[in-house]
């Protein structure tokens, strides 16, 4: 989904949450927006349309924005657990102010936490080797169908549905 859609549709007060916390961090705000715009037209690019379902490709996707988010703003913060902080704050609230169904957001959550355990493994790699470290996440990655689910995979990426594709299929 488009940033800019999905921020139009926030509430006031969804708005001034995600706005105190980015007044409170100036300097991360052009950070995160490129590693967000990173993210989307990367998977955009990897599973077209697909990455916005609740599948390996949205569990990739949100790694991956962890990821981008933890290593654009490490130069910054200047500590890989600063940068940790911020992308758990700030993709937290995202998560909290859009509103998604349950598990959907409970999955989306923990994708986001697995990207930012990865970071700090991967943060000195390139954009290329992360990618491939990613799809071989997303091979090992379990499908969850309740909440009870999610404590069997503390350490794996999760999605919902079985159906994606990539782009070039």
């Amino acid at each position: 989904m488009n940033i800019w859609l999905r921020i139009k549709r926030l509430s006031l007060s969804q708005l001034t949450q995600l706005g105190f916390l980015f007044l409170k961090n100036p300097l991360l705000i052009w950070p995160t927006f490129q590693a967000t715009k990173r993210t989307m037209a990367l998977c955009d690019g990897l599973f077209g349309k697909s990455h916005h379902k609740s599948n390996q490709a949205n569990a990739f996707r949100h790694a991956l924005w962890n990821i981008l988010i933890c290593k654009n703003v490490l130069k910054r913060t200047k500590t890989t657990q600063k940068a940790v902080i911020w992308a758990q704050k700030m993709t937290h609230l995202y998560e909290k102010v859009t509103q998604n169904p349950l598990l959907d957001e409970k999955m989306d959550l923990h994708n986001n936490e697995i990207g930012q355990m990865l970071f700090l493994k991967v943060f000195d790699k390139k954009e290329a080797e992360i990618i491939q470290i990613l799809e071989k996440e997303v091979e090992k990655a379990q499908k969850i169908d309740k909440i009870e689910d999610f404590e069997l995979a503390t350490n794996s990426l999760v999605y919902l549905e079985d159906k994606y594709t990539t782009a070039t299929k």
